[in-house]
């Protein structure tokens, strides 16, 4: 139905810009009605046209403002493509569907989407945009009625003029002074109508993560927190959260772009995952959302697509190191021994501690370096960040730093700070990297410094584990590297490579290799196929790699990327482990 609304509304734009038929079955009963009456059809037909092409995709989701405003509006369209288009088809189109939309009225019972005030604007931007194109068009479309040749900064003057609803310089012949004049007022009058309505609308609260809940979701991990590496991550304070009716589990997500996105595994006792799920599910049923699930293990995997219905897809793998595996000596880990011990020898030292032990000096210094050292002003990240350092919260996560004593010139911002890193409680033995930065003049190698320094000193602080980093399709890339490898792997491993420019999706795998993890998988849940495009995208938007211009955003967008050292490791923090 959403592709049918668009396509009428298409067609009463059509109408009310294209000069109408003069030969047509009703033109003779049109011509009895007052000259004005056929004027204000015209810019009725561009009106509705274009409220109808703004409804669309609430009809596609069966959203009932959608349905409720589509209502009312298609009979006006009906009534503007007889009076004006003379087009027995459009009206009958246009009826069609009006009788549809009441004849399902039960089938449109989507709630509305969080709201904003930032839509207001980006509604006035998009808008007024389209209103001033649309109007140019509007102007240009009788050229036989204009008088003279007026140019094209007159043109767009009196645009601009219509559009606040005063006349312009152009003269027409035939009445069409009158078509022109009401459409482009109309035009004005919609975008100002629109943006009022979106500012001034009673608000829902956006996604945030209450107190309560965030305590709830604290005994939870503290009981089942060993379970999923990536469950701390739950504990952002810009996603929302449902629980199962017993309260034992939960799912947290993030709304965007219509798509319900909840990252890891449920939070909790598994035998209540269901339960948890279940009410994920039905919330997004209750909005039109599109539920899925990015990075969940194989367990999780497995108990959404058996309760849901929903399919998965293989990611990525997840690189965890055993602290008591882990060790510099041997062959394999030449590269990263020399590396550390380089850096070692060049003056560098290191310090790894609980967030609790550091004092608040030291932890406003850390805080404000890893502000300062962040390549662009806004932080990324959904799945794997949880974009705050240093929380009374979560004095238990573990913050890694390099020092140097500065030389003679170089900045002292932040004393002998030349790198730092976070790593947030998995479980009460295990722990996740959350974040990495570095002063852009400190030597290559800080990552593979601190990732080192962290696995010698887990032992005194009682970890046993350590989740290192996500791999996006790393079976591909090591399966299309090998001697023997099909086409299509071959195919798939070229294809990342390439978007490895841009996503650091090979130098990631290859630096998580240096350490010689294991490897976890971890899969994406989605409703179909057709559905992973807008998925993708949406997964893009909560990680920060697709970012909308700042007027347009709803709130200050999560954690960014890592810069990369150019001879070591891939810069990276919350994101990359994403990618």
């Amino acid at each position: 139905m959403g592709t049918v609304g668009a396509l009428i509304g298409l067609a009463d734009i059509a109408a009310g810009v294209i000069p109408r038929f003069r030969i047509s079955k009703v033109h003779a009963l049109a011509e009895v009605l007052p000259g004005t009456v056929t004027q204000l059809a015209a810019a009725g037909s561009i009106v509705v046209g274009i409220l109808l092409l703004m409804l669309a995709h609430g009809l596609k989701r069966a959203k009932q403002r959608a349905w409720l405003a589509a209502v009312v509006v298609l009979p006006v369209g009906a009534a503007a493509q007889l009076i004006y288009r003379h087009s027995p088809t459009g009206t009958i189109l246009s009826l069609l569907l009006f009788a549809y939309l009441l004849r399902h009225r039960s089938s449109f019972n989507a709630l509305p989407d969080p709201r904003s005030r930032w839509k207001a604007v980006a509604n006035f931007v998009l808008m007024g945009g389209a209103s001033f194109g649309l109007g140019w068009v509007i102007v240009g479309s009788h050229p036989d009625q204009m008088v003279g040749d007026p140019p094209v900064l007159e043109q767009i003057e009196h645009v601009i003029w219509g559009l606040f609803g005063f006349e312009g310089s152009i003269r027409y012949t035939g009445g069409v002074d009158y078509t022109v004049g009401y459409s482009l007022g109309a035009l004005g009058l919609l975008t100002v109508a629109t943006t009022a309505y979106l500012a001034f609308r009673p608000a829902y609260p956006a996604p945030v993560l209450t107190e309560e809940d965030e305590d709830r979701l604290r005994e939870l991990l503290a009981k089942h927190g060993e379970r999923d590496s990536l469950g701390h991550f739950a504990l952002r304070r810009d996603k929302s959260v449902v629980f199962s009716p017993s309260g034992k589990a939960a799912v947290s997500y993030r709304v965007v772009s219509g798509v319900m996105l909840a990252s890891g595994d449920p939070i909790g006792d598994v035998e209540a995952w269901p339960g948890a799920i279940e009410q994920f599910m039905e919330l997004a049923k209750r909005h039109s959302w599109t539920p899925a699930v990015a990075g969940c293990s194989e367990t999780g995997g497995e108990v959404w697509t058996r309760e849901t219905g929903l399919d998965a897809l293989e990611m990525g793998d997840e690189a965890i190191v055993d602290v008591a595996d882990f060790s510099l000596s041997g062959r394999s880990m030449r590269n990263v021994r020399q590396m550390v011990k380089r850096i070692e020898r060049n003056g560098y030292s290191t310090k790894v501690r609980r967030v609790g032990d550091l004092s608040p000096e030291e932890l406003e210094v850390v805080q404000k370096a890893a502000n300062a050292w962040r390549d662009t002003e806004d932080e990324r990240g959904f799945s794997m960040a949880l974009g705050r350092i240093g929380d009374p919260k979560d004095l238990d996560a573990v913050i890694a730093t390099a020092h140097k004593d500065p030389e003679e010139g170089e900045d002292v911002s932040f004393g002998d700070l030349k790198a730092m890193q976070h790593y947030v409680p998995w479980g009460p033995e295990g722990s996740s990297l959350e974040l990495m930065r570095r002063d852009r003049s400190a030597d290559p190698g800080m990552n593979e410094l601190l990732i080192v320094a962290f696995l010698q000193a887990a032992p005194e602080l009682k970890i046993k584990r350590m989740s290192l980093n996500f791999a996006f399709f790393r079976s591909a890339l090591e399966r299309g590297g090998k001697l023997g490898a099909g086409p299509v792997v071959r195919i798939q491993r070229t294809v990342l490579i390439f978007l490895s420019r841009w996503f650091q999706i090979e130098s990631l795998y290859k630096f998580n290799e240096k350490f010689r993890p294991r490897w976890e998988p971890r899969f994406i849940v989605f409703p179909t196929s057709r559905d992973l495009p807008r998925i993708g995208f949406a997964m893009m938007q909560a990680e920060g790699f697709l970012e909308l211009p700042r007027l347009l955003r709803r709130r200050p967008a999560p954690p960014k990327p890592f810069e990369q050292d150019e001879d070591s490791a891939p810069a990276q923090n919350e994101v990359t482990r994403a990618a």
